[in-house]
């Protein structure tokens, strides 16, 4: 059984069009067992909460991403009592983009900043949206004491200095469909380093969607075709990777439920 760590649900636009099930039916006939559908404002947030109400399969998170910093509302009362309820396993994902967004880095640090305390204070672990910040990102996850509530660097697409100091402060590294693409060589060099007990599996959907689905909109179903490329990287079987980044996923989002499953 496989775990799609960090999606979308409440983006896909078939959910959108035909509901919640016809999405989580294709997961299950995938062998996905359990989805960690992502909160990036907090409006967004209580629709999505709405959506996946009663899908015992689907853990939630809630956080300001760092690319909606500017244009939405961030009131850090309201994330800390969202962040605090017992159905959202994980603070985020906030982090640094410093690619797509070049002006408001200092309002991007404060946001993360208080997700890092947040994350903290309330023992759960940090979901990090990270590019081309590698330095600041690192150095405010030290300064921050990270390492404390742990976390994933999600849709990983840094460098091997990345990887490594990310797993010294005790954080997985989660893999997304970019690992197929043409151009992730660097990438696939990280996930060949990377020890499979430190790697997660991912979606990012709807965006993103791996080799042979690319030019679709992307689903969590689609996680078993980004299990089956880490396994030929790291020269092993689909079913140890399934297995171990599953243990993985539950180790650090130690909220979420895991059914009682055997395969």
């Amino acid at each position: 059984m496989f775990v799609d760590s960090h999606c979308h649900l409440d983006k896909i636009k078939q959910v959108q069009q035909q509901g919640l099930d016809s999405v989580l039916r294709h997961a299950k006939a995938e062998r996905v067992e359990h989805m960690l559908c992502v909160g990036v404002t907090l409006d967004d947030f209580y629709p999505m909460a709405k959506l996946v109400e009663g899908a015992d399969n689907v853990s939630m998170s809630c956080g300001l991403h760092p690319l909606y910093v500017v244009e939405n509302r961030i009131d850090f009362e309201e994330l800390k009592q969202i962040c605090s309820r017992p159905d959202v396993v994980a603070v985020g994902e906030t982090g640094l983009d410093y690619f797509y967004d070049k002006d408001h880095h200092t309002r991007q640090q404060q946001s993360f900043e208080y997700h890092i305390e947040l994350a903290n204070s309330l023992q759960k672990p940090l979901i990090i949206h990270t590019r081309d910040a590698r330095e600041d990102t690192i150095a405010m996850l030290k300064a921050g004491q990270a390492q404390q509530c742990g976390g994933v660097l999600h849709c990983f697409t840094e460098n091997q200095w990345m990887a490594e100091q990310a797993l010294d402060l005790g954080f997985y590294i989660s893999i997304s469909g970019i690992v197929t693409f043409n151009s992730a060589d660097e990438l696939r060099e990280v996930v060949r380093q990377v020890p499979l007990e430190r790697l997660l599996i991912e979606t990012d959907s709807p965006w993103l969607a791996p080799v042979p689905h690319r030019g679709k909109e992307n689903q969590p179903a689609y996680v078993k075709d980004v299990a089956a490329f880490v396994a030929k990287l790291k020269g092993v079987s689909i079913e140890e990777v399934a297995q171990v980044t599953r243990d993985n996923f539950y180790r650090l989002f130690a909220l979420a439920k895991r059914p009682n499953i055997t395969e």
